[in-house]
């Protein structure tokens, strides 16, 4: 529930249908999305803005995320 509430925080302006469909593929999904956000906190700790280093990461799991969605 607490991590639902953040998660919808992050996404203010996102119509609600495509948040609950994130929320469900993340909650799903947990060890791949913390994976991939501790390998985007360690390329901006590296020195990459936040953008690039989550350009660079999700790139890196493409794979993985087109199994989860389809």
């Amino acid at each position: 529930m607490l991590m639902k509430k953040m998660l919808k925080s992050q996404m203010k302006g996102v119509p609600e249908a495509e948040q609950e469909k994130m929320i469900k593929i993340i909650t799903e999904n947990p060890e791949l999305f913390q994976k991939i956000g501790t390998e985007v906190q360690e390329k901006m700790k590296r020195g990459k803005d936040q953008m690039a280093a989550t350009m660079e990461v999700m790139q890196s799991h493409q794979d993985d995320l087109k199994k989860i969605l389809g």
